[in-house]
């Protein structure tokens, strides 16, 4: 992965950050435009929820709600991760902080969402790993294809139905448990993944509940075993 210019002072500046909050604010301040996405957004999309959380969650990139609010997972993917999460007693904006692999809406010639390019997630996968740094999580939990690819870039040709549900080791990410899930987004296009998912999310609310992550997640409904 390409490193920033040195020249690039603006970028600099924002990677040289001690704190999430100062982070935050230098990269909606800087209007980034290090890559074409920046062209057409209407709002950089830093995250949603809570820095201090013990649960970084990743995503692919904005939508076009998120574009539009300037917060993470937002719109219809977001509700349902936000219901998903709080049947295992999780709340998404107090236990987890929701980010993306980029931070500007990518779109195809027909207005629709599409995955980064890899020199535009490449581009921008250093704000990533600062946010990640600056966090420090217990736990990362990696929505979707996209999300696992520049993850775990040594990761080729993967199916989605044997990694998601797998708590994998990122060599780059050592102490941090790493989980894969389906992105919301495919349970919308594919309800009959939405079993799967759940079966999914039990395995996740055990290793929780062993790890003393988020305290809500040991009096949530339902068991983990069931």
């Amino acid at each position: 992965m390409p490193p920033f210019d040195l020249f690039d002072e603006t970028a600099n500046r924002i990677l040289s950050t001690n704190t999430y909050e100062e982070f935050r604010a230098r990269l909606l301040e800087s209007q980034c435009q290090r890559c074409p996405l920046g062209s057409h957004r209407t709002h950089i999309v830093v995250d949603r929820g809570n820095p201090a959380a013990k649960i970084v969650v990743i995503g692919e990139g904005p939508g076009r709600d998120e574009d539009a609010q300037g917060k993470a997972f937002v719109g219809r993917s977001g509700q349902l991760l936000d219901k998903i999460l709080a049947a295992i007693g999780l709340d998404t904006n107090r236990d987890c902080l929701i980010v993306n692999v980029v931070k500007c809406r990518a779109v195809d010639e027909a207005g629709q969402n599409r995955p980064p390019q890899p020199a535009e997630a490449d581009t921008c996968f250093p704000y990533l790993k600062h946010q990640i740094a600056l966090c420090a999580p217990r736990v990362m939990l990696l929505l979707g294809a996209t999300s696992l690819k520049y993850m775990d870039p040594a990761r080729k040709d993967f199916s989605m139905a044997k990694e998601a549900g797998r708590f994998i080791a990122l060599p780059d990410y050592p102490g941090i448990e790493t989980m894969v899930l389906y992105h919301p987004a495919a349970l919308l296009r594919n309800p009959n993944l939405k079993a799967d998912m759940w079966e999914h999310v039990k395995i996740l609310k055990k290793r929780l509940v062993e790890l003393g992550v988020a305290k809500g997640v040991q009096h949530a409904a339902g068991s983990a075993n069931s």
